[in-house]
């Protein structure tokens, strides 16, 4: 199964991204998702069932860890598994498929 996760933690710091934004953005770019996509208010990952899941948890502690005093986030089911073209996953964020 494949899931996209879609976060936000707060509070907002408009002049520069506070630790626990920059903390949860390192958690997700380390993860072995997919696709990630870090916007200004909140950021889109896609991946395999457990990769997504192992990167939420990890991202709730270490956030709030952080100073994060609020995380939004929502978990959706994209699909069985990745479909792939000579290796490539396709339909990830961006590609005009699932995302």
């Amino acid at each position: 199964m494949r899931l996209r996760v879609e976060f936000t933690t707060e509070p907002f710091d408009l002049d520069e991204a506070p630790a626990h934004a920059l903390v949860a953005r390192e958690v997700v770019e380390g993860a072995e998702l997919d696709a990630v996509d870090v916007g200004p208010f909140g950021t889109t990952a896609e991946g395999g069932a457990d990769a997504v899941l192992n990167a939420v948890g990890v991202l709730l502690h270490r956030s709030l860890a952080a100073g994060a005093t609020r995380v939004s986030l929502q978990v959706n089911v994209v699909g069985d598994g990745p479909v792939t073209e000579g290796g490539r996953v396709t339909g990830a964020i961006g590609e005009g498929g699932n995302g």
